[in-house]
């Protein structure tokens, strides 16, 4: 169970860096030429559309729940400190998003559909994509720093746990 839960916590957190690292080099760049109506309408959906189980459930909040396991499951080990360390700079990009990423998220939502927006550069503008996208690489940074702790707690895993061998 040790080997597994840390397994499960490393690529749940992997894949939760790879969303926010997709935002910043792909989606955001993308997004931002384009026509404020398409921005909107985009980001609405987008915003829609990755809050799913997937991300929601086994990367963003699964990545704590499987750190905390693997934590748990490795107290006493060698790994543990990095399995912590991981778990600390998660949490931090946990609170970024709920403070900072969410609101502006939510807020250009409630603006409404894009075709009955009178003004749609002024929602664009208060969307704020440049506090967005900051925020989100520092976000990207931190969980890829949680992911390099992680495949290294799974290295001094490996190296601590004695090898099976094959009978015969």
């Amino acid at each position: 169970m040790r080997t597994l839960s840390l397994m499960v916590a490393t690529v749940s957190m992997a894949l939760g860096a790879g969303v926010f690292l997709l935002y910043a080099h792909t989606i955001m760049p993308g997004l931002g030429h384009t026509d404020d109506r398409t921005f909107v309408a985009a980001f609405q959906e987008i915003d829609r559309s990755v809050l799913n189980p997937w991300f929601i459930g086994f990367s963003f909040f699964g990545a704590l729940v499987f750190g905390i396991l693997a934590a748990v499951l490795n107290r006493g080990r060698p790994a543990l400190r990095w399995i912590l360390l991981a778990l600390a700079l998660h949490l931090v990009v946990v609170v970024l998003t709920v403070s900072i990423n969410v609101p502006l998220n939510d807020a250009i939502k409630a603006a409404g559909d894009p075709d009955r927006i009178p003004d749609l550069a002024a929602v664009r503008a208060a969307f704020d994509e440049a506090k967005w996208r900051t925020w989100n690489v520092v976000r990207t940074l931190l969980d890829l720093a949680a992911f390099v702790s992680l495949a290294w707690a799974l290295v001094l895993h490996g190296r601590s746990t004695p090898a099976v061998r094959p009978k015969g």
